[in-house]
């Protein structure tokens, strides 16, 4: 069966002299790898610059519930998000961003409502000029919605403990190791409250936004098992001044 979708590159990896491996995030079936061949004229539909990480694709490729890389019949670039590429802040977060996809949306099958998210988000950060630096903390934290571990923060109280198995505020410390103190614990019920026009009334210096994306990252793993370190997270840490 043919399939007709939006698709968001997440990754490609080399394989041989003239093929590469891309994994998407597609809007209808969710993640799908591919085995791309490319062309060695300039003149195929097909071409190396349409995998660049984070680009928003529209593409066509025949399922086969047997295989497990797919081949792409024909690709369109719907955004290649130029500002992503442009500006050195954006481009270490987009980086960071398509590392930790690749992992967060590892399993998803089709996800509407997070491929939604997933496009959206990233066109907004590829709009706005300034006050994103926020930005990899609000994102993350608010597609937990979409993969199943949104934190319940309606009964946060200052004070509270994060009980990270659970996802919910409690007012004394669970018995299991896994909880964050109430000063940790704060910062995560902010930014869940947080959208991206409002991020930046969240200020935090460099520690402390890297502190968050520590606990995010670790919040991560303990919901979705084999979730690695990511190789981007150092680069990331050192980005921002304040």
């Amino acid at each position: 069966m043919m399939t007709k979708t939006k698709a968001i590159v997440l990754r490609n990896v080399k394989y041989g002299d003239n093929s590469l491996i891309v994994d998407m995030l597609t809007e209808r079936s969710g993640r799908v790898s591919f085995m791309v061949r490319l062309p060695k004229s300039s003149k195929g539909k097909i071409r190396r610059n349409h995998f660049i990480p984070l680009s928003i694709l529209e593409v066509d490729f025949e399922t086969k519930p047997s295989a497990t890389l797919l081949r792409l019949k024909d690709v369109r670039l719907v955004s290649p998000l130029p500002s992503l590429l442009s500006n050195p802040y954006k481009l270490s977060i987009g980086l960071f961003l398509s590392e930790f996809l690749v992992y967060a949306t590892r399993d998803e099958n089709d996800n509407v409502p997070l491929y939604n998210y997933v496009e959206n988000s990233l066109l907004w950060l590829d709009g706005v000029e300034d006050n994103f630096f926020n930005f990899h903390l609000v994102f993350m934290m608010r597609m937990t919605r979409f993969v199943g571990f949104l934190p319940y923060t309606a009964d946060y109280q200052d004070g509270n403990y994060f009980d990270m198995i659970n996802g919910s505020f409690c007012d004394r410390a669970p018995l299991h190791s896994h909880f964050l103190m109430p000063s940790d614990a704060s910062k995560i019920g902010l930014l869940m409250r947080l959208g991206y026009p409002t991020m930046h009334l969240c200020k935090m210096t460099r520690n402390e936004r890297n502190r968050c994306l520590d606990v995010i990252l670790d919040y991560y793993r303990l919901h979705i098992p084999g979730f690695p370190e990511l190789k981007s997270y150092h680069i990331l840490k050192e980005l921002f001044q304040s």
